[in-house]
């Protein structure tokens, strides 16, 4: 299954993206100031617990993380009542609690206010797959378990690939350690549906 469009496009501003400048080589500090000439967008936190200083690529990954997430959800419960294989039905309810949680914290920490908060405020609907979320609802009852391990693996593939992207390049450590347990859950996930990470 081929990775969407939207995905090597993103994968390339999160790697291009002048707001991000060079990664730090002695690793950066928790929540750093952004450099000089870097776009930053504010201070966003989760309850008391504040994230710092958000540079435009942070807010760019959040933002997509979280349309990323939310279309997961909607992929793992579509078909939760159609998934005949426990194992997999077990690893979908994995998923799905893993993003929830993911989600809040992302919803958190991006901006409501300020420079970043319309591309924070973006919906990411339509990342072209949903013609893969329309095969996964069409899918005959004795197909819905292979179909669905299809879609999932490509999609959090996908999601692998972003954050892996992100840890190169994000400014902020908390969004970059975010990327980090992204990208090696969506990994092992890949592997547990029977897909090539």
């Amino acid at each position: 299954m081929p990775r969407t469009p939207l995905v090597a496009v993103l994968a390339a501003l999160l790697l291009t993206s002048a707001c991000a400048g060079s990664p730090d080589p002695g690793g950066p500090q928790p929540a750093p100031a952004p450099p000089a000439g870097s776009t930053a967008v504010g201070s966003a936190s989760v309850g008391s617990a504040s994230v710092g200083e958000l540079s435009g690529i942070d807010v760019v990954f959040l933002s997509t993380m979280v349309g990323h997430s939310e279309r997961t959800l909607q992929i793992v419960r579509s078909s939760r009542d159609r998934v005949r294989d426990d194992a997999l039905r077990t690893l979908a309810a994995a998923i799905e609690a893993t993003e929830v949680d993911e989600l809040v914290a992302m919803r958190g920490w991006l901006p409501t206010t300020g420079p970043g908060a319309s591309a924070a405020a973006h919906h990411h609907e339509g990342h072209g797959d949903d013609a893969a979320l329309d095969r996964l609802r069409n899918a005959p009852a004795p197909d819905v378990d292979r179909v669905l391990r299809e879609v999932l693996a490509d999609h959090q593939r996908s999601a692998a690939d972003l954050a892996r992207a992100q840890v190169g390049v994000g400014r902020n450590e908390r969004v970059r350690d975010l990327a980090r347990r992204i990208e090696q859950s969506r990994t092992a996930e890949v592997e547990l549906l029977g897909g090539t990470p």
